[in-house]
């Protein structure tokens, strides 16, 4: 039997432990730990969750990784054609971790209707096009069909909507400049809105227009098998970097390789100040809890002087005895974790399921709604660290039950 466990046993369970000095001084302590728990849970889902929503819309746009020409690679309008005939297409076969590889093309163009005009930038897309993040922001209609004949279908931004009074299923001219030259009549197409979308990122909401790939190959006279760039989506995106090397060595020198990190490497360095504030909220936490904790095995040993000064006149450790009220204290970090691990988990399940907490300002953050996310990994882990870090932190405390001596403490009131 181990007699540190089975002594710290009796004095938790024991029924003058609630109604001695120390009580509201350990709930406190407990309680502490508890909504230290909570701000970290909750800071870490909220923290985490934004930053996906965050990568999600950006790469719906773009891809994670971008192949195209080296005149390409600076302009959001596909100048120079590349051949869809490539090794890497349509699967990147040299490189795992790459989970689908779709060709567009883009051009810059202008929206006409009766009453006003809007500037847009046409994305051309295919067959191979994947539609599934887009069904997340589709607010109206459906989404484009173009497996078939070629066709006028368009899906449509809300915010370029509501600014030229379009809904599903009208119709609109739309003008596109032939190679850059505004001397020649532009070209002018006719589309018919089929679905309109709103993935909260207004820096691309008001741009992008997605319409059949076949009208861009028309109007820039290329050739079937001519496309803009390609759009590679992996399956990890913490591999972007390394995965956006490999992709470089195995496509052709003639093209060239991007990734969304550097593209948009001002939207990247802002979400990365998430990770900061969340070490900076769980450091915080963790010291308030601890210094509780302290407090609470300090009133404890004060309180139980006499019990510490019988053991050592019984032959006992200091060690040992430093095991009973570190046992003790474990005890009540981990009542801390439970209730806080309940309160939320439970918060940042009904946020998940209700959204019930929005933004005041969602054009700052790209989203309406406060996004959470939390896997049973970092839940684990955060468990663990707390509980080993304030276990740590008692380590020093404790020691001052070395200080006392038998005689004083049998004699202590």
């Amino acid at each position: 039997m181990n007699l540190e466990l089975f002594i710290a046993k009796r004095l938790i369970t024991g029924k003058e432990h609630k109604i001695s000095i120390s009580a509201p001084i350990i709930k406190i302590a407990v309680a502490a730990i508890a909504i230290g728990v909570v701000m970290m849970l909750i800071a870490i889902a909220t923290g985490v969750g934004l930053k996906i929503k965050v990568r999600e819309k950006v790469s719906a746009f773009n891809g994670h990784i971008q192949i195209s020409s080296f005149d390409n690679n600076t302009s959001e309008v596909s100048v120079m054609p590349i051949s869809i005939h490539q090794d890497f297409y349509p699967e990147f076969k040299n490189v795992e971790g790459v989970r689908h590889v779709q060709a567009v093309a883009t051009k810059g163009g202008i929206i006409r209707t009766e009453d006003t005009f809007e500037g847009m930038l046409a994305k051309g897309v295919g067959t191979d096009y994947d539609w599934s993040t887009f069904e997340e922001y589709l607010v109206d209609g459906r989404l484009p069909d173009y497996s078939g004949k070629l066709n006028e279908e368009v899906l449509i931004s809300s915010i370029m909507a509501n600014r030229l009074q379009l809904k599903v299923e009208n119709d609109f001219f739309s003008f596109f400049l032939k190679d850059g030259d505004a001397s020649q009549v532009p070209n002018n197409r006719r589309f018919t809105i089929v679905g309109i979308y709103d993935s909260g990122f207004e820096e691309f909401d008001e741009t992008y227009v997605f319409v059949d790939i076949r009208h861009i190959q028309r109007m820039n006279k290329w050739e079937e098998d001519e496309i803009g760039n390609f759009e590679v989506f992996l399956d990890d995106f913490d591999q972007l970097d390394a995965k956006s090397n490999e992709i470089y060595n195995n496509t052709p020198s003639d093209l060239d390789s991007q990734n969304i990190k550097n593209k948009y490497f001002r939207i990247f360095e802002w979400i990365g100040l998430f990770d900061f504030n969340i070490a900076l909220i769980i450091g915080i936490m963790i010291i308030v809890g601890g210094i509780n904790m302290i407090t609470a095995l300090l009133v404890l040993i004060l309180e139980r002087t006499q019990m510490i000064g019988i053991l050592k006149a019984l032959g006992s450790a200091n060690w040992s005895i430093r095991k009973v009220f570190l046992y003790n204290a474990a005890y009540l970090i981990a009542k801390g974790l439970f209730w806080g691990n309940l309160i939320g988990l439970g918060f940042i399940f009904l946020q998940e399921k209700f959204r019930m907490f929005k933004f005041p300002n969602p054009e700052e953050y790209y989203i309406e709604y406060i996004p959470v996310h939390m896997d049973v990994m970092t839940v684990l882990l955060l468990n663990i660290g707390v509980m080993l870090l304030c276990l740590l932190m008692l380590l020093v405390p404790s020691y001052i039950i070395t200080k006392i001596t038998p005689v004083k403490a049998i004699q202590f009131e």
